[in-house]
């Protein structure tokens, strides 16, 4: 199904209604409070309205209506992808999970295949080598992650139709993901440093100018590397994260919190960050939330809270301009990840203090973020 233009929010449609997730076509009548769509040619103006449902009906009920009147083949693997986006269970995730997911969805729908594109093709007929074949052609070109990711959202969205009852079984359960890359890359302290001082002197151009960058990259590379937090963990900081003896960790996937004392650098780069978000919120006439829990620490120009999708697109850029301007080699580029494992690395201490001071609970994972290699002594035959 194509999807229009982003809609603005209408504060009169009923609050049950996930209005992101509405069908092309479908409209509400705020006057009547009905739901309605148009038929006809809008070329030729025979265009007439035809009411399809009334205010209590449910998100699932206007796409149901919106595939009968436009005879939606029900039987293609994008009707059923279509399905799972429209259900609770998909609007029970994260944003940032059914952002990722819409990714998937456009990726599957526009796949090619010798028969069409993939989310035109009959769900129950594909077969578990259909898609091991997709897989391995994915893989070929270089992208073994793109092909797991795909095939992990679509072995979800066939378990989900297996037990509404949609699918009988589910095929991509037997396929045989890519081997991927591991990527465990650990800047040097002179790249991550030219890197970052290439983000501050680009961020102190006017923003949407030649070689300007998001101001508050730095920041949030520094404060990665010191307390040793993934990119979303910083971006997700707000103002009561800041203790008289240091910034507590808001950290994910299990890790445990600890409380990272102040030095002047962290100091500096935290302070920054509230002094650019209090100037953001000033020039937008934004009201300030009184509690420092709701005061996020890092926000887009338009005052909101940063998405991570934003930050990547972000730290990309600034990567592809450090190549561009040799700041850095293509060889030593690095993601906002390997800032952690930086962190971990440099700390000073045994792997216990190492593992401490990060938070993971397992000692397996310092095989992962402790990079550092151990001095011991020489044997020594007594």
């Amino acid at each position: 199904m194509t999807r229009g233009r982003k809609r603005k929010h209408n504060p009169t449609i009923p609050t049950h209604i996930d209005q992101k997730k509405l069908p092309t076509g479908c409209y509400w009548d705020d006057r009547d409070l009905v739901w309605y769509t148009l038929l006809g040619n809008p070329t030729t103006a025979k265009v007439r309205r035809k009411k399809i449902a009334g205010r209590e009906a449910m998100l699932s009920d206007l796409h149901r209506e919106m595939e009968l009147l436009r005879s939606v083949n029900r039987n293609t693997l994008a009707w059923l992808m279509e399905q799972y986006h429209v259900s609770h269970v998909f609007r029970s995730k994260a944003e940032s999970t059914q952002e990722a997911y819409e990714t998937q969805h456009q990726i599957a729908i526009n796949h090619p295949t010798k028969l069409g594109p993939l989310g035109c093709l009959d769900y129950s007929r594909l077969e578990t080598h259909h898609f091991q074949k997709i897989v391995d052609t994915i893989a070929d070109g270089g992208t073994p992650t793109k092909a797991n990711s795909l095939m992990r959202y679509l072995k979800l969205v066939y378990s989900w139709g297996v037990r509404r009852g949609h699918a009988k079984t589910n095929p991509v359960k037997g396929v045989q993901e890519a081997t991927e890359r591991k990527k465990r890359r650990l800047p040097d302290p002179e790249t991550m440093a030219a890197l970052i001082r290439l983000a501050w002197k680009d961020a102190q151009l006017k923003p949407h100018t030649e070689g300007s960058c998001a101001p508050y990259l730095w920041a949030i590379a520094d404060i990665a590397y010191l307390c040793r937090l993934r990119g979303i963990e910083v971006v997700t900081l707000c103002e009561d994260a800041a203790l008289p003896e240091g910034l507590r960790t808001n950290r994910r996937k299990g890790s445990r919190d600890n409380i990272v004392a102040w030095t002047p650098r962290l100091r500096a780069a935290f302070d920054w960050l509230i002094t650019r978000r209090d100037g953001v919120w000033k020039a937008k006439h934004r009201p300030i939330p009184l509690r420092p829990k709701d005061r996020p620490l890092v926000i887009s120009e338009d005052g909101g809270p940063l998405k991570k999708s934003s930050l990547d697109t972000a730290w990309q850029r600034l990567i592809q301009r450090a190549i561009t301007k040799q700041v850095i080699t293509e060889n030593q580029r690095f993601g906002l990840h390997d800032l952690k494992r930086k962190g971990i690395t440099d700390t000073a201490g045994t792997r216990a203090d190492k593992q401490h001071a990060s938070g993971h609970k397992s000692e397996s994972m310092m095989d992962t973020y402790d990079l550092s290699v151990p001095v011991v002594q020489p044997s020594v035959l007594s």
